[in-house]
């Protein structure tokens, strides 16, 4: 499905659920909007922290149209938002240009989902995509580095590999420095800090199988733990695993590089 076509599909409520394996050969981003006193702190907290936030486009104050989806409307093309209050979630909804305000900034953050449809190309089963599930996500013992008011753990994604496989995982996804790129941590969850890792803080548990190693990579919720530990006033972002998907081609952003 052309990029296009899915965000008129979650425009109009067609498509309501994650964008896991959707679009699969585009780039997809995490959304986080925040009033325009906050931006410059949460622009410093992306910058130092790459891992988890890796900057695509920032949309100036009141903007809802992404460069890289022409057409597009931040406001309405992710299929489900959250809304935070005071470090609070106190809403989710299927969009947000009824709460839109004009010194609203938005930043797109890379999303791990983007490098998924080269792990498939490379022969690394994905098997939340097979079972159509949304990825795990868990937060960490990772601290991140506070910028401002925005301080929190880093959230990271997982998925299981065959043994034999781990090494190709990790040579594909350092490919895509900007969508979180080489793993954070291979194996034993408890070393940073996840105490039952069947029990994901965001996202579904797919199992893993013996002869099979689990991979976690940085994730784009980790603003949304900042913003909860740090308890800003208001702050917009994606639910987990309901992606923002641009018109710009994997393929495109691999010869960028």
């Amino acid at each position: 499905m052309h990029p296009s076509v899915l965000r008129a599909r979650i425009r109009n409520g067609t498509h309501t659920t994650h964008t896991s394996g959707v679009s699969q050969d585009y780039v997809q981003a995490n959304l986080v909007v925040l009033p325009k006193e906050y931006a410059f702190d949460f622009l410093l907290f992306t910058m130092r922290n790459p891992k988890s936030c890796p900057i695509i486009e920032v949309l100036e104050d009141g903007r809802f149209e992404s460069n890289y989806a022409k057409g597009s409307d931040i406001r309405t093309d992710i299929p489900l938002y959250h809304v935070y209050e005071n470090g609070r979630l106190t809403d989710k909804k299927q969009r947000i240009d009824d709460c839109w305000k004009k010194d609203f900034v938005s930043f797109l953050i890379g999303c791990s989902f983007t490098f998924e449809s080269q792990l498939i190309k490379g022969g690394i089963p994905l098997r939340h995509i097979e079972e159509n599930k949304n990825v795990a996500m868990y937060k960490t013992s990772i601290p991140t580095e506070k910028a401002g008011v925005f301080e929190g753990p880093t959230v990271v994604s997982m998925r299981p590999v065959p043994d034999s496989l781990v090494q190709k995982a990790a040579d594909i996804t350092s490919l895509f420095p900007e969508m979180h790129g080489s793993p954070l941590h291979i194996g034993d969850p408890r070393e940073i800090g996840i105490g039952d890792v069947t029990k994901p803080d965001f996202g579904d548990f797919v199992g893993i199988k013996e002869g099979e190693t689990p991979m976690f990579w940085a994730c784009g919720v980790t603003p949304q733990a900042a913003a909860l530990q740090a308890g800003i006033p208001y702050m917009i972002t994606h639910s987990p695993g309901h992606m923002f998907v641009t018109d710009w081609k994997n393929e495109e952003y691999l010869k960028s590089n």
